[in-house]
């Protein structure tokens, strides 16, 4: 099961735009090894239309997922900027610096910021 929770990307988000993303722990069914990972896109209405297209997903791969928080991401890739701010009413706010930490590490020549405002 570690080997499945390997493969899965820590970071999916839309290239361009402000949308809804969630913060999700993912482990593995009877063990302590988890993950955080990071899902966002402005197809979503609300965070937990992310949640419910991610913890199917994980769990036919028998993995369980817990949603974290959420927020919104604004992602300016021309300027490679991206801000996080916001929060979900449905799952609370993440942990924005947890998730600015993650989307460092996948978007490192980004300038990446952010902020308790809600807007």
């Amino acid at each position: 099961m570690a080997e499945a929770l390997a493969k899965i990307p820590n970071v999916e988000i839309d290239p361009e735009g402000t949308f809804k993303y969630i913060l999700v722990r993912v482990n593995v069914k009877d063990g302590d090894v988890n993950k955080n990972i990071i899902r966002g896109t402005k197809s979503a209405e609300y965070h937990n239309h992310i949640f419910e297209k991610v913890s199917p997903a994980m769990e036919s791969l028998g993995l369980m997922c817990q949603c974290l928080g959420g927020g919104k991401i604004e992602h300016n890739s021309t300027d490679r900027k991206l801000r996080v701010f916001g929060e979900s009413t449905a799952f609370g706010k993440a942990d924005h610096s947890v998730s600015v930490e993650m989307l460092k590490s996948v978007y490192s020549n980004y300038e990446i910021s952010w902020s308790d405002d809600k807007k």
